[in-house]
């Protein structure tokens, strides 16, 4: 996309399945490098609720926070990851529901499941996934990635990786 100012659908749908490769490996420095600044990441607590801010959430973190979190699953001496968690997305075809180039906002739907193991115990969590997408330098990056959980109301064990 290196100087183009308006993003494809092509582009958009190519960008989230990248993303989620990059969970999956584990290249969470090249994964962090997908968000602006001012980004947000947000799982809410409950359907319908209208902000991460104002409303408990089960996550609603910075872009700071989401650094914090990485080098904590990196950390060699992190109890929860002497054995390591892997992670697997699998995603329906991404829909664009939003695309506006002139204010450089995209808004992209994402029905999930995701899968994370961790020795014999397999967590199985599902939802839908929206980015809120900009172009900058002429790269598509997250300014909200908001997972909505089917379950969110649920009593959710511990996730170890990034959804």
């Amino acid at each position: 996309m290196a100087g183009d100012t308006i993003a494809t659908t092509a582009a958009l749908v190519d960008f989230i399945y990248s993303e989620a490769r990059l969970l999956d490996e584990k290249r969470l420095g090249e994964w962090y490098e997908l968000f602006t600044e001012d980004a947000r990441y947000w799982m809410p607590l409950t359907r319908d609720q209208p902000n991460g801010e104002t409303f408990t959430s089960l996550f609603y973190e910075d872009k700071l926070l989401l650094k914090v979190r990485i080098e904590r699953l990196r950390h060699p001496n992190a109890f929860s990851q002497q054995q390591p968690s892997f992670c697997q997305h699998v995603l329906q075809q991404p829909s664009v529901e939003a695309s506006d180039p002139e204010s450089n906002h995209y808004v992209t739907r994402t029905p999930f499941m995701y899968f994370e193991a961790q020795l014999d115990t397999q967590l199985i969590l599902a939802g839908v996934t929206y980015h809120h997408l900009s172009v900058v330098n002429g790269a598509l990056r997250i300014r909200l990635k908001k997972i909505e959980l089917v379950n969110c109301d649920a009593a959710l064990p511990s996730i170890q990786m990034l959804l």
